[in-house]
C-alpha cells in the first residue's frame, strides 16, 4: 500500500525539520515536501498532490486561515492545524475548523514532548487520510450537511447522557447539540482536542445552542439543560456524591493515547449510574470509547453508535459495534431524537 503523502507548511525551519524527522520514522507516512509560506505551499499542493497537509496558523505574507480557505475552495485536501495553541489561539483554531481544517493539535511544549507529539500527529494524519475518501467530509465542505431541530418531548429525563468523539467530532457534536432543546438531559462530552481549545469550543457551542454548554470544572453538578465539555489535556469522570452526580476533572496518564479519554468517562459512568445512562459514541479514528461503551451496555445503560455513512471516520463506532456494545446504530440526523427518547425511558 502506498504511504500517506504529507506536505508540512510552517515558517519555522526548526519545526519543519523536526516534523519531517519525526513523521518520517513512521513507515506508512512519506513527507513529500515542506514549505515556509502559503505561496510556496500553494504551488506544492498543485504539483505534489499530497494526501494530507499540516499547517501552522501564524505565518508571513498570508495567515494560515486565509490560506486554508483558498485551498478548500480550489484544491481541497485534508489539513491538520499544528500550532502553538494559546488561550487566544483556541479561537483561531475554531476559525480554522470552520474554514475546513479536519483537526488541530499543539506544537511540542507543555502538553507534549516531541515524541508524544509525533505519535499523536501520525494518528491524526491517518484519520485525515481516511476523511479524504469520506462522503460526509465532502458534504461538510460544500455546506450540504444539515439537521432539523428535535421537538421537545413532554417527558421527564431519567438518565444522564455521556458522549465521545474524535476525528470529525467537533462539527458532529455541534450538529447534535444544536438539535437538542433547552431542557435536555444532563450531558458530558469527551472530544479529543488540545488544551486551550476546549474552552473556546464550549463557549461557541453555548452561543449556538439552546442548552447551556461549558468547559467542565472539577465538582460541577450534572443537571438537566447543561452540557459539560472535558477540558483538553484532562480526563473527565462522572461520580456520585449522595443523590448528586458531579464531574471530576483530573490529570493522569494517557489512556489509549488520549487525555481526555472517552473510555475513562464511559467506565466511570458505568460505575456511578449503570443503567441510568445513555452512552453515545460518534465519529473518530481508533478504538477509544469502544470498551467503555461495552461496559455501559453490560450494566444496563442504553447505547448508541453512529453509523458508517454519516461518520467522517468510522473507526471508534465500528470497534464498539464489533464488540456488541451498541443497542442502536444510528445515522447522525436521528441521534438527537434517539438520545431524548432513551433518556426519558
Amino acid at each position: 500500500m502506498r504511504p500517506i503523502r504529507v506536505l508540512i507548511v510552517d515558517d519555522s525551519s526548526l519545526v519543519r525539520a523536526s516534523l519531517k524527522r519525526e513523521l518520517s520514522a513512521h513507515a506508512d507516512i512519506e513527507i513529500v515536501g515542506t514549505a515556509s509560506n502559503p505561496f510556496r505551499a500553494r504551488d506544492m499542493i498543485v504539483q505534489l498532490e499530497p494526501d494530507v497537509v499540516t499547517l501552522d496558523i501564524e505565518m508571513p505574507r498570508m495567515d494560515g486561515i486565509s490560506f486554508l480557505r483558498k485551498v478548500m475552495r480550489y484544491h481541497p485536501v485534508p489539513t491538520i492545524i499544528v500550532s502553538a495553541l494559546t488561550p487566544r489561539g483556541g479561537g483561531a483554531a475554531l476559525e480554522a475548523l470552520d474554514a475546513g481544517a479536519v483537526d488541530v493539535m499543539c506544537k511540542p511544549g507543555s502538553a507534549y514532548s516531541v515524541g508524544d507529539m509525533s505519535i499523536e500527529l501520525s494518528d491524526k494524519i491517518r484519520a485525515a487520510h481516511h476523511m479524504r475518501r469520506s462522503p460526509e467530509w465532502l458534504r461538510r465542505l460544500t455546506g450540504t450537511s444539515h439537521m432539523d431541530v428535535v421537538e421537545k418531548p413532554h417527558r421527564t429525563y431519567k438518565r444522564v447522557v455521556v458522549m465521545g468523539a474524535s476525528a470529525g467530532g467537533t462539527q458532529t457534536i455541534q450538529q447534535v447539540l444544536r438539535a437538542l432543546p433547552e431542557q435536555s438531559p444532563g450531558i458530558l462530552i469527551v472530544q479529543h482536542m488540545p488544551e486551550h481549545f476546549t474552552a473556546a469550543f464550549a463557549n461557541r457551542l453555548n452561543d449556538e445552542c439552546a442548552l447551556t454548554v461549558k468547559e467542565a470544572r472539577d465538582g460541577d453538578p450534572i443537571v438537566n439543560g447543561t452540557c459539560l465539555i472535558a477540558p483538553g489535556n484532562r480526563h473527565m469522570l462522572l461520580e456520585r456524591s449522595g443523590d448528586t452526580l458531579r464531574a471530576r476533572v483530573e490529570s493522569g496518564p494517557l489512556v489509549r493515547r488520549h487525555r481526555p479519554s472517552v473510555d475513562v468517562l464511559f467506565k466511570s459512568t458505568a460505575k456511578a449510574v449503570g443503567a441510568g445512562a445513555v452512552g453515545v459514541l460518534l465519529t473518530g479514528m481508533g478504538d477509544d470509547g469502544a470498551s467503555g461503551l461495552k461496559k455501559l451496555h453490560d450494566t444496563g445503560a442504553r447505547t448508541i453508535a453512529q453509523d458508517e455513512i454519516s461518520s467522517v471516520v468510522f473507526g471508534m463506532p465500528h470497534e464498539a459495534i464489533k464488540l456488541g456494545a451498541a443497542d442502536h446504530v444510528a445515522t447522525l440526523s436521528d441521534i438527537p431524537r434517539l438520545i431524548l427518547e432513551l433518556a426519558a425511558s
